[in-house]
């Protein structure tokens, strides 16, 4: 029982670490989509931070993924 609510905690934990880091992500993003629709070059430092915001979301997401396996398995 303890593995379960272990589990069900670090679930927890993991969506919302993805909700902080989205959240952050949109900054980026914004500035991003703005530079598409005014359609000039998008500042390097904001794609370096959505890319390195995207990878962490994704990480994350394959161990929530993972998490949640072990958790229906039991």
């Amino acid at each position: 029982m303890s593995e379960k609510s272990r589990l069900k905690r670090e679930i927890n934990t993991c969506r919302k670490t993805i909700v902080e880091i989205e959240r952050k992500r949109s900054r980026s993003q914004s500035a991003l989509v703005q530079a598409i629709l005014l359609q000039e070059e998008p500042n390097d430092a904001d794609v370096e931070w959505f890319n390195k915001y995207t990878g962490e979301i994704t990480a994350c997401r394959n161990h929530m993924i993972e998490l949640q396996k072990r958790f229906d398995s039991l």
